[in-house]
């Protein structure tokens, strides 16, 4: 099965109201839908665009008031999942539940069904200045395209993760992502990598650039790409496609499905099956080495 993927490099700039990004979103997806792809990705909090209108003096307050878009964003993304026919992991968005806040990611199908995956890991910044909570539920999706999962950001770099859905089938990781600047990203990407090659799967990242004058969100370095395993049937250097770091654009590719299976059973190495279990239930052995 061939599926296409479309990650879009959202650009971060100052707008004056709802209107102005509902209009920059309407624009990027159109983009994305003219190439009649299965999947199309937008970056964690790619929403915080919003508070560039906002009081922000708060910040931990601002963050929560997001929420009171909520309902608009499902709804806007909900329609354009539906006109496009394609489902959308549209990045990350502040949710409050239970007066807590969470770095929720949001999958809309074509059907208009609606479905969310609670980041897990949270960061130093998200813990600190936003007071977030933490997500504790892995969900596999199961849809007409492949099995997919979706690891916000940090979540990438806890390789446990990632295990856990491949082996319950994942075959393509969707990773919106948010940092700030080049060894952020490129911890990230690094990771997307290395759970490419352990989990023989497909993975798809893609991060904000641009700025905006609030506190945290000042600075952004971002490129979109879709990642492979790295053997014979797939990509050389195991990307599939990539973006231009930093500016706006919608990277897009072509994955097909049946080459993981194939590679997890005939693959030069089988990382996802060659897993020693019974060693992993071993006590570390400790031995003191005279200096």
């Amino acid at each position: 099965m061939s599926v296409r993927i479309a990650a879009v490099q959202y650009l971060l700039r100052s707008i004056h109201d709802w209107a102005g990004f509902e209009n920059q979103v309407r624009f990027v997806m159109k983009a994305a839908g003219d190439y009649k792809p299965q999947f199309v990705m937008l970056p964690e909090i790619f929403t915080t665009q919003l508070l560039s209108f906002m009081d922000t003096s708060d910040v931990k307050a601002a963050v929560r008031l997001m929420h009171d878009y909520t309902p608009r964003y499902i709804a806007l993304f909900r329609e354009l999942a539906q006109q496009w026919n394609f489902h959308v992991i549209a990045g990350s968005h502040p949710t409050l539940r239970d007066g807590q806040v969470y770095n929720t990611a949001y999958l809309f199908s074509p059907n208009g069904e609606v479905f969310e995956q609670d980041k897990i890991h949270r960061t130093r910044w998200e813990r600190e200045k936003w007071d977030t909570a933490a997500g504790s539920q892995l969900r596999l999706f199961e849809t007409p395209h492949g099995k997919i999962a979706i690891l916000v950001c940090y979540d990438i770099e806890f390789p446990e993760l990632a295990r856990l859905v491949c082996e319950a089938g994942a075959d393509i990781l969707f990773v919106p992502s948010c940092t700030d600047d080049r060894q952020g990203f490129w911890r990230v990407r690094y990771c997307c990598h290395a759970r490419a090659i352990e989990n023989q799967v497909y993975v798809a990242m893609t991060s904000t650039v641009g700025n905006l004058p609030v506190e945290g969100l000042g600075l952004h370095y971002g490129q979109a790409s879709i990642i492979t395993p790295s053997d014979f049937p797939f990509a050389r250097d195991g990307i599939a496609a990539e973006g231009t770091p930093n500016l706006e654009q919608v990277v897009i590719a072509d994955v097909q499905l049946e080459l993981l299976e194939a590679n997890r059973i005939n693959g030069t190495t089988i990382p996802l099956y060659d897993k020693r279990k019974d060693v992993y239930e071993n006590p570390i052995e400790v031995i003191k080495v005279a200096g």
